[in-house]
């Protein structure tokens, strides 16, 4: 099974990040990082019937709290979580289509790339300046991150954009190449953040999330080895004979 078959298997709502509910202490963390405060209004495109609303405005004391989940039956269910906050609100809505122009602190957390473009457009043409999109895993496509502390990004507007990918990396990892040890640890630190899975499957989760970041790098000509060096080798055969998921075609530059 090549890894894109394997991909396909899964949930796409999960894949798209559409129904991936953050625990409140990765909240909490998110929060703070953004240094969310009392003067903002906030907002979380695609909240689901998760809690960050609802601490925005309980624990950090927003001025104003807002979640857009387009589905209703979530929708309904997320009410109930802030039917006593009165600062908070759930709005039923498609997120492309909801008014955010008040908004100064907004997270988003999606990764289909013709959505994230859209969306971006719409943020540079409405947010108001100094407003700030809260990211997970990467900055707001081409652009350069105000803040990071990854895997979390804060894009405040006006947006940056980077002239090359080389610039983009060097301001998310301080480095202008990504090399196999870096992809390894950026993967511990994205499973650590999110807490996204137990210690039963971190192995296999680190292994794979590892294996994207490297062959990213690679096809981009930002990984720092000259060709692929002998732990992606391992790995990939590792992943490919007791787990029958095959990476190796996602290599697709040829090797320097």
């Amino acid at each position: 099974m090549e890894l894109g078959d394997f991909l396909s298997s899964l949930p796409q709502s999960v894949l798209s990040g559409e129904r991936v509910s953050l625990t409140d202490n990765v909240v909490r963390k998110i929060f703070n990082f953004a240094k969310l405060k009392k003067s903002d209004i906030f907002c979380h495109l695609g909240c689901g019937d998760g809690n960050a609303v609802a601490i925005a405005a309980k624990e950090f004391g927003v001025k104003k709290s807002i979640g857009i989940e387009i589905d209703k039956t979530i929708a309904d269910n997320a009410r109930r979580n802030i039917a006593d906050i009165k600062n908070a609100y759930i709005i039923n809505k498609d997120i492309r289509k909801a008014d955010i122009s008040d908004t100064t602190v907004l997270l988003f957390w999606f990764s289909d790339s013709d959505l994230v473009d859209a969306l971006t457009r719409r943020f540079r043409k409405e947010l108001k300046d100094d407003a700030r999109v809260i990211t997970i895993w990467a900055p707001l496509g081409m652009t350069l991150p105000h803040k990071v502390e990854f895997p979390f990004f804060v894009n405040k507007k006006p947006f940056k954009r980077a002239r090359s990918i080389q610039q983009q990396i060097k301001s998310i990892y301080g480095t202008d190449c990504i090399d196999f040890t870096a992809a390894w640890l950026l993967a511990e630190r994205y499973i650590d953040a999110l807490e996204v899975t137990s210690d039963e499957h971190r192995r296999f989760v680190n292994i794979l999330q590892s294996m994207v970041i490297w062959i990213n790098a690679w096809n981009m000509n930002v990984a720092c080895e000259d060709e692929v060096p002998p732990p992606v080798q391992t790995y990939i055969g590792i992943l490919k004979t007791f787990f029958h998921i095959d990476m190796s075609s996602m290599i697709r530059k040829e090797q320097k």
